[in-house]
C-alpha cells in the first residue's frame, strides 16, 4: 500500500473539521483596498531582473534537509502534541544549527520546510487578505522571514512548500482580491464550476486563460521571495500524484510558477512532487529544477521509513528516469533517512544501500533525519566525500546493466573513462553479486577502488564478485585496462528467427534495425536461431529491449530449462535500453528463446553475444 498524502489530517476530528469547512466553502474576509496580511510584501512593484536559468539554478543535485520525515513519523517524542506537530520554528532552527555545525562543510545547505507551516495543530489553515497561505502564529510566531533570516545567517539556504492550485479555504466566497491588482478576485482565477485539482483534490483548479490567474501566482512568488526563500516545493502536481485527466493537468501552473519566480529577480529552485508522469518529462524539465519520480519514501509508522514501504521500490522506478536527470533538473527519489539508526527503521546494510542508490542515481541528497542526534554510522554515510563527489559529478545517472532481479549491478561511465559500479543484493538472504566487465563494454583487467572504504582493491580480471548481506551493497570505481569487448549482433527481426504465439514484428525508429519483436504476452515467444560461438561456456548476452513498465521474461538456450528475469522499464514504448544476462551456450550453433510464459514480456530489439578470446 502506498503511503498517505501530504494532506492526510492529524486526527479524525481535524479531518471532519476540514471536510465541513470545504463543504461549506469557508470564506476569507474581504479587506479594504490596500490592506496587507502578516508577512506579506507591502510593495506593489516587483523587480524586473531575470532569474538565473534552470541550468544555473540546479547545476548539481541539491543537498540539505527536509522536515516531512519527522513530521509524518509516529516515533516516540517526535510529534508530542499530535500528528504532524513537529513542524515549528524552534525545531526548524535547531535543525539549521545542526546542519551548519555537522553537514555544511560537506555540501548540505538547504533547510526545507514541508507541509503545514500555514496550518494549526488541528490542521486549520491561515490565509492573508489576498488568498495566500500565511504562517500559523503558534508554529511560527515570528513569521517565515525570521526563519529564512536565521537560516541565511548560518550560511545556508531556506526552502518552503505549497500545494498546487488555489486551496479551497483561500477561495472564500470568490470576492477575495488578488494582491497588486485593481479588479481581480479569487472568482476570476478558477473555473466557474469550481473543479478541483492536485493529488488530494484540496484545491480549485486555476484557469490560466484569465490574466488574473498569473497575477495570483505572481503574488505568491513575490511573497516567498520577499521572505527570502531560495527553494520552493510544489506538491500534488499532475499528471502524476496518482491522478490523470484534464482537472489534474498542472503543467500550466508550473509554467506560471517559473514565470513568476523569474519576475521576482530572486533565484528560487523549483521542485515538483510527487510521482510525476514520465510521459510529460519534457515539461518538468522545461519549467522546473527537479521532480519527484515516486511516492513518499516515509512509512507513516513508528520509524521514519521502512525498507519494504518504498525504499526498495526505487530500484524499479529510478531506472526508467535515469536518462532524464542532468544539469538544470534532477530525478528526485525523496528524503534520505540513513542517519538516526533505530529511528530510521533500517539495518546498517539497508542504510548503505539506500545512500548508494540515491548517490549514483544523482538524486538530490536531502535527509529527513534529526540532525541533532545523528549516530556515528549515519554521520559516516552522509559525509563520505567520495560518495558525495559521485553524486555531484557531471557523470550521468547510473542505471541497471543487469535485469531487475534480486541481485543487480548498476553502472555509469565517468568522464575519465572509468565506471561507477554498484552491486546490490535486494534479496532477503545473503547472496553473491558479480559485476562482469562485459556488461560495461570491455574485457580483461581493471583496477577497482572501494568508494565507501576508500580502499584500492587492486586489479581484477573479467569481473568482481562480492558476497553481500540481505539488502546489502558495494560501491566501486572500476578503471579498465583491457580492450573493448567484441560482440556479434543478432537482430530480432532477422528472417531466420522464430516467432511463436502472439509474437509479431513492428516498426521501431529507436531500434538498431528499425524493427523489434513485440506482442510477447501469454505464451508469445521469440527464438534467435543460429547463434554461433566458438567455445562452450556461460556468456553475458546483452539484450536491447523496449518496455514501458517492468516486465518478466523466461530466457532459455537450446530448449533447456528457462530462467526468469525482470527487465527494468525503459520509461516508454519508444526508448531502447540494454541489460546483460548469463546464458550457457555450446560450441557451434545455438538457439536463445525469450518467452513471455503466462505474463507479459518486454519487446526485444536485438542481442549481442561476446566473442571470447
Amino acid at each position: 500500500m502506498r503511503s498517505p498524502s501530504r494532506s492526510t489530517l492529524p486526527s479524525t476530528a481535524a479531518r471532519t473539521l476540514l471536510v465541513l469547512a470545504l463543504t461549506a466553502g469557508v470564506s476569507a474576509a474581504v479587506p479594504a483596498a490596500g490592506a496587507t496580511g502578516p508577512d506579506t510584501a507591502p510593495s506593489a512593484t516587483a523587480p524586473t531582473a531575470t532569474a538565473p536559468t534552470a541550468h544555473q539554478a540546479a547545476a548539481k543535485p541539491y543537498m540539505g534537509w527536509s522536515s516531512w520525515s519527522m513530521q509524518s513519523s509516529k516515533y516516540p517524542g517526535l510529534n508530542p502534541t499530535g500528528d504532524y506537530s513537529y513542524l515549528t520554528e524552534a525545531n526548524v532552527l535547531k535543525q539549521a544549527d545542526a546542519m551548519a555545525a555537522k553537514l555544511k562543510k560537506y555540501g548540505y545547505d538547504y533547510v526545507n520546510l514541508d507541509a503545514g507551516w500555514w496550518r494549526d495543530q488541528s490542521w486549520k489553515p491561515e490565509f492573508d487578505a489576498y488568498g495566500r497561505q500565511t504562517p500559523d502564529p503558534e508554529r511560527f510566531p515570528r513569521g517565515m522571514k525570521a526563519v529564512a533570516d536565521h537560516v541565511h545567517a548560518k550560511g545556508l539556504k531556506a526552502g518552503i512548500y505549497l500545494p498546487v492550485g488555489l486551496e479551497k479555504e483561500g477561495y472564500g466566497d470568490g470576492r477575495v482580491p488578488i494582491w497588486n491588482t485593481t479588479d481581480c478576485t479569487t472568482a476570476d482565477i478558477v473555473y466557474d464550476d469550481l473543479r478541483t485539482t492536485n493529488g488530494w483534490d484540496s484545491s480549485y483548479k486555476i484557469d490560466f486563460s484569465d490574466p488574473c490567474a498569473q497575477k495570483y501566482v505572481d503574488s505568491q512568488a513575490r511573497m516567498i521571495a520577499d521572505w527570502g526563500y531560495d527553494f520552493l516545493k510544489i506538491d500534488g502536481v499532475g499528471p502524476g500524484s496518482f491522478k490523470s485527466g484534464d482537472n489534474y493537468d498542472n503543467r500550466a501552473d508550473i509554467a506560471a510558477w517559473q514565470k513568476a519566480i523569474a519576475a521576482t529577480g530572486r533565484p528560487i529552485h523549483l521542485e515538483l512532487s510527487w510521482s510525476l508522469d514520465i510521459g510529460h518529462v519534457a515539461d518538468w524539465k522545461k519549467y522546473s529544477n527537479g521532480w519527484r519520480i515516486d511516492t513518499d519514501v516515509e512509512c507513516y509508522c513508528d520509524t521514519l521509513v521502512s525498507w519494504e514501504n518504498s525504499v526498495d521500490d526505487r530500484f524499479d522506478d529510478a531506472a526508467a528516469w535515469s536518462r532524464h536527470g542532468g544539469p538544470g533538473g534532477w530525478n528526485d527519489l525523496d528524503s534520505l533517512d540513513v542517519g538516526n539508526g533505530e529511528m530510521d527503521g533500517l539495518t546498517k546494510a539497508e542504510r548503505q544501500s539506500y545512500m548508494t542508490l540515491w548517490a549514483i542515481a544523482k538524486s538530490p541528497l536531502y535527509t529527513g533525519d534529526d540532525l541533532t542526534r545523528l549516530d556515528d554510522y549515519g554521520l559516516s554515510l552522509l559525509t563520505n566525500r567520495e560518495v558525495i563527489a559521485l553524486n555531484q559529478s557531471s557523470t550521468p545517472p547510473a542505471r541497471p546493466v543487469t535485469p531487475a532481479d534480486d541481485q543487480q549491478v548498476w553502472a555509469a561511465k565517468n568522464a575519465d573513462g572509468s565506471y561507477t559500479v554498484a552491486l546490490f543484493n535486494l534479496g532477503d538472504t545473503p547472496a553473491a553479486v558479480t559485476a562482469d566487465w562485459t556488461s560495461l563494454g570491455f574485457s580483461g583487467r581493471a583496477a577497482v577502488r572501494d568508494v565507501w572504504s576508500h580502499d584500492d582493491l587492486g586489479s581484477y580480471r573479467d569481473e568482481i564478485t562480492k558476497s553481500l548481506p540481505a539488502h546489502g551493497s558495494r560501491l566501486f570505481t572500476v578503471t579498465p585496462h583491457g580492450p573493448a569487448q567484441r560482440t556479434t549482433g543478432y537482430e530480432a527481426e532477422a528472417a531466420g528467427n522464430t516467432l511463436s504465439g502472439n509474437a509479431s514484428l513492428a516498426d521501431c525508429s529507436a531500434c538498431s534495425g528499425g524493427r523489434k519483436a513485440g506482442n510477447l504476452y501469454l505464451g508469445g515467444a521469440l527464438t534467435f536461431n543460429d547463434v554461433v560461438v566458438k567455445k562452450p561456456g556461460t556468456y553475458l548476452v546483452k539484450v536491447a529491449y523496449v518496455s514501458g513498465d517492468v516486465r518478466t521474461v523466461q530466457v532459455s538456450a537450446n530448449g533447456s530449462g528457462a530462467t526468469g528475469h525482470r527487465f527494468p522499464s525503459t520509461g516508454d514504448w519508444g526508448t531502447v535500453e540494454t541489460v546483460s544476462l548469463p546464458v550457457t551456450l555450446k560450441a557451434g550453433a545455438n538457439t536463445i528463446t525469450f518467452d513471455s510464459g503466462t505474463s507479459y514480456a518486454p519487446d526485444i530489439d536485438r542481442i549481442d553475444v561476446p566473442k571470447l578470446s
